[in-house]
């Protein structure tokens, strides 16, 4: 008799969050699969790839499916991946997070990376976000991850496929697919002084608006539309490198 399909569910804010675990319940009895819980034990927010190399992890389970460890976001779905799930997921999923992950922030966001974690090792995932602090809004949010989810397991995907998915707490069912839009913060570093005296920072500043481009994830959420980008895992510049020829080193030789 042939096994269900797999999900192997994480996020960064951690094992806590009501909106993991509303997702996970949701993905088990809205889809054909089995789901896997493996998330950080508590709050990993903007830890971009981090992964830990250098000290151990503890990994705790809470109840059957549901699993936490002491690492990052990408630590949960390398040790989900590797040695946790009971046989290769047919999709890995990062989130609900709250508060969006749009343009740029997905150099930095540890939803984003636990789902470029899952598709470096070769299986379809997604990441998704929701408006920040849109409670309210989580149900419509997991109704669309859920449909999101039994599309791409159904469907005939490149391995590794990667789709960064927000959700704006107006949701109304419509959405978009869209490109990587540029969101700006406040450069802030506040500098402060510890009880001994000695000097230390706070880095930290609020979103400042984002750059108006026409088709960018930015654009939708503002429009009440969710979006959909696909992310490419390849980071070469390649106009750059077919533009490359044209620049020379003194002294050295391109090697055709």
């Amino acid at each position: 008799m042939s096994k269900p399909p797999l999900i192997l569910i994480s996020n960064d804010d951690g094992i806590e969050s009501p909106y993991l675990e509303t997702l996970a319940t949701a993905l088990e009895r809205d889809t054909p699969a089995e789901v896997l819980v493996v998330a950080p034990e508590r709050q990993r927010s903007a830890m971009s790839h981090t992964i830990t190399l250098h000290k151990p992890l503890r990994v705790t389970e809470r109840r059957p499916g549901r699993v936490c460890a002491s690492g990052s976001p990408v630590d949960c779905v390398y040790i989900g991946l590797v040695k946790l799930a009971p046989r290769p997921p047919a999709l890995v999923v990062s989130g609900i997070n709250d508060g969006y992950n749009l343009g740029t922030d997905v150099f930095y966001s540890g939803t984003v990376a636990a789902a470029i974690e899952g598709g470096l090792r070769g299986v379809t995932s997604m990441a998704v976000s929701l408006a920040p602090r849109a409670e309210t809004s989580l149900d419509r949010a997991v109704s669309f991850s859920v449909a999101v989810a039994n599309k791409l397991m159904s469907s005939k995907l490149p391995p590794g496929s990667v789709f960064n998915v927000n959700v704006p707490s107006d949701a109304d069912g419509r959405y978009r697919w869209t490109c990587l839009g540029k969101r700006h913060y406040e450069d802030d570093v506040h500098q402060r002084e510890d009880p001994r005296g000695r000097s230390y920072y706070w880095i930290g500043g609020g979103v400042a608006g984002a750059e108006n481009m026409p088709g960018s994830d930015c654009e939708a959420v503002e429009s009440g539309v969710a979006s959909i980008t696909p992310l490419q895992l390849d980071l070469t510049a390649h106009r750059l490198l077919v533009a490359e020829p044209a620049m020379s080193f003194d002294g050295f030789v391109i090697d055709s």
